[in-house]
Formats: structure tokens, C-alpha cells, sequence
């Protein structure tokens, strides 16, 4: 299974370059990585994916429209900045810290009553391992696309 599953994702992930297509394909690759990961029989896959897609939506318009706005009016007004907006901006960049960090504990918390906290962990190691290889395959997609032909 290991064999298939590894060359699907390659597969896929070179045809993902288009943004919403993009994100769909590249969701879709997260939860067959993770579902292989933590063998999630039946019942639990059943219960833990609406838990964990629900926190995934929520830390992702955290991460990629809350923090990103914060971030890109920091890049933009750095120079011109007041320390006034500065501090107001620190401490907004602090709550949705907190936010996701609550979010994190709230989903530990949801999923110790449906898989075994060893998956809970198996969990997140999935997660960063899924990142890895998100970022190293658009890293060689860059490379790839600087070569001259």
C-alpha cells in the first residue's frame, strides 16, 4: 500500500499548481498521508475527521488570512509605523498565537476520547511530516522551473 500511495501523492502534487484546484488536491494528499499514518480503523476515522477537519479550518484562516493581514501591513508600514500600531499589532499577533494554541488544546482534548493518545502524538508528527514534504516538493518545483533548458 505504502508503494501506491507514495507515487499517487507525487502524482498529485505536481498537478497542483493552481490555487483553490491547488489546495483541494493538496487536502485531499493530507488525508490519505495522515489516515495512513495513524491507521485509523472505521469507527475512529468516522469521529475523527469532522473533529479535525473543523480545527483545520479554523487554524488555517488563522494562519493564512488573520496573521497574514498582520503581517502584510507590518511589510508595507514598518518604516512609517507608530509604536502605537506597533503595540496594537503585537498584541493581535499574540491573541491569534493564543487562539491557535487553544485550538490545539481543544482538538488533544476532543480526540482523547476517540483515538489512543500514542495516535494523538502520531498526529503530529504526521502533520510536520506532511509539511516537510509539501516544502521540499515545491522547492524542487522552483529549482526545477530556474533551469535553463
Amino acid at each position: 500500500m505504502k508503494k501506491f500511495i507514495l507515487p499517487l501523492f507525487v502524482l498529485l502534487l505536481s498537478l497542483s499548481t493552481f490555487a483553490q484546484k491547488g489546495r483541494d488536491k493538496i487536502k485531499a494528499l493530507k488525508v490519505s498521508f495522515i489516515t495512513e499514518r495513524l491507521e485509523l480503523t472505521e469507527q475512529e476515522a468516522q469521529q475523527f475527521w469532522p473533529i479535525y477537519n473543523a480545527y483545520d479550518d479554523v487554524t488555517i484562516k488563522i494562519k493564512f488570512s488573520d496573521i497574514r493581514k498582520i503581517r502584510h501591513e507590518i511589510k508595507q508600514d514598518i518604516a512609517t509605523m507608530s509604536n502605537e500600531r506597533a503595540t496594537e499589532l503585537l498584541n493581535q499577533l499574540s491573541d491569534l498565537e493564543k487562539k491557535l494554541h487553544d485550538e490545539d488544546t481543544k482538538l488533544i482534548s476532543k480526540l482523547k476520547k476517540i483515538i489512543s493518545p500514542k495516535k494523538i502524538i502520531l498526529l503530529k508528527i504526521s502533520e510536520e511530516d506532511f509539511k516537510k514534504k509539501l516544502f521540499e516538493h515545491f522547492k524542487q518545483m522552483r529549482q526545477n522551473r530556474k533551469k535553463p533548458e
